[in-house]
């Protein structure tokens, strides 16, 4: 028998976007803005790039209630939903190959490919339409769009282009992506006041138009393996600026993405695996 003082935990990630998951249908948590930034901590905690929180819906199959390791509430995380549909999937919460998964940016559809054991090897999700609204992302922006617009990030000037995939996202192109030095100059776009909610920041270099390898510097998380809203963001931004073709293999710290914008639907449609790690048990 487990006590109330014990906290049952997965460890999960999705292209090295790992994320602590918890079944808050059967064991609900309080304080989760606290318990994100203990439990993530790498050194002190379990370790990961945030919480993330398996609950009912009214409207969907499930609800993905996520935070930051900062602490904050994320909208949507294009990784962490594969892993929550893998969790459900496997741990029997449902026999369903097509789920819907509601979050604070809406109900995405997710398709479940199995494998041979069938457990859940990967999973597509539709993302739904890229926004480039200036105030729906938001960015504080005079403009229909804010497409490779000129900025200045402590001293240096960068050309970006600014979607939301349920989140705010802002994409610089640039060679050299794997010799960044994220640490320095992410916190610079993040708190950028252009961005009020903050933002998530892509540097991506193109390989050709169906190859793009990008670094992320996530919002409240910091550099991350991988972030699939921001794959997203990455290939509609490539695509509005003329880099890349409507479908491309996304290349990532931790992973591989395969990202598509379907031209009849104006939707995204994100393929990537969802890897458990390990269960574990936390005295709260």
């Amino acid at each position: 028998m487990i006590g109330k003082n014990i906290l049952v935990f997965t460890k999960m990630h999705g292209a090295g976007n790992d994320y602590i998951y918890v079944n808050a249908i059967a064991q609900p948590v309080d304080n989760p803005e606290e318990l994100a930034i203990r439990l993530s901590d790498r050194h002190f905690g379990i370790g990961g790039d945030g919480l993330v929180l398996i609950k009912p819906s009214r409207v969907a199959d499930f609800f993905m209630d996520m935070y930051n390791a900062d602490g904050s509430r994320g909208k949507m995380c294009g990784n962490a939903i594969r892993c929550v549909a893998k969790y459900v999937h496997d741990r029997r919460l449902t026999d369903k190959v097509e789920l819907t998964i509601e979050t604070l940016s809406g109900v995405k559809t997710l398709q479940l490919h199995l494998d041979a054991s069938r457990q859940v090897a990967s999973v597509t999700v539709n993302m739904g339409p890229p926004i480039f609204t200036p105030a729906l992302i938001p960015v504080l922006f005079d403009g229909d769009k804010m497409v490779e617009a000129p900025v200045e990030i402590e001293g240096k000037k960068y050309t970006m282009t600014s979607v939301s995939m349920g989140n705010p996202h802002t994409v610089i192109f640039t060679d050299g992506v794997s010799s960044l030095n994220l640490e320095k100059i992410g916190p610079g776009f993040e708190n950028h006041p252009m961005f009020p909610d903050r933002v998530n920041t892509e540097f991506c270099e193109i390989i050709d138009r169906h190859t793009l390898r990008m670094r992320v510097w996530e919002r409240g998380s910091g550099e991350t393996l991988a972030c699939g809203t921001g794959a997203c963001a990455t290939l509609a931004a490539a695509v509005v600026t003329g880099r890349a073709d409507r479908q491309a293999k996304l290349l990532l710290t931790g992973g591989e993405l395969s990202i598509e914008w379907d031209d009849v639907s104006g939707d995204i449609l994100m393929t990537g695996p969802a890897t458990f790690v390990f269960d574990g048990q936390v005295n709260l």
